[in-house]
């Protein structure tokens, strides 16, 4: 492609969907031209005040506050730059070593970062919600309610997904990269979708 594209990507660090996507966003980097920022949004902020939700998801959103709120303050004090990566970092203790100690999470993500460890105090707190919020609703304010994460805004036009559960490498990420790109173009497209029958898989294929 010979021109920049600009990739605005929203992610909750708890959602695999979300990660396996942010994952092919990064292979696509190696190929193509694009100029990647990344955004928080919120899955507990997504669901608060929704019903019928099972008393699983309800704990996972409880402890979903946390990462959230330390990554917004991280970069309120230390600059934008640092969304990305503490966003692997936690990405990749909660999806690939699995720890569901999310305090852990947040503390060796820090670390992991170089991050002063203060900040895991904000994962209790309401401090930085407003900030969260105003995040989270650039992102859903332009492809509705009715969605999940990740979102990502291609060249300004937003939608839900790609939802994938492998991540291609390559040329193969650079090509459904291109094809993305293509469909965003097009103001009429609207949704592409079929029923999911596994879970992501995040060694990059």
């Amino acid at each position: 492609m010979s021109e920049k594209t600009r990739v605005d990507f929203w992610f909750d660090p708890a959602c695999p969907f979300a990660w396996a996507t942010s994952r092919w966003v990064l292979e696509v980097e190696k190929v193509r031209d694009v100029e990647v920022a990344w955004n928080v949004m919120s899955l507990a902020v997504l669901n608060d005040g929704r019903e019928g939700l099972s008393e699983q998801y309800q704990e996972l959103l409880a402890k979903a506050w946390g990462p959230v709120r330390v990554i917004i303050a991280a970069a309120e004090a230390h600059g934008e730059e640092v969304i990305g990566k503490l966003y692997t970092a936690m990405g990749e203790l909660l999806h690939h070593e699995k720890v569901s100690d999310y305090d852990e999470v947040i503390s060796r993500a820090l670390e992991t970062v170089g991050l002063p460890a203060e900040l895991a105090a904000v994962a209790s707190t309401a401090d930085f919600d407003d900030a969260l919020r105003v995040s989270h609703d650039k992102g859903i304010s332009q492809v509705g309610q009715d969605v999940g994460t990740p979102i990502m805004s291609l060249n300004g036009t937003a939608f839900f997904g790609p939802v994938i559960t492998r991540v291609p490498a390559g040329e193969e990420a650079g090509t459904m990269f291109d094809a993305t790109v293509t469909l965003a173009a097009y103001p009429h497209f609207f949704e592409l979708k079929r029923s999911r029958n596994e879970r992501p898989e995040f060694s990059v294929n």
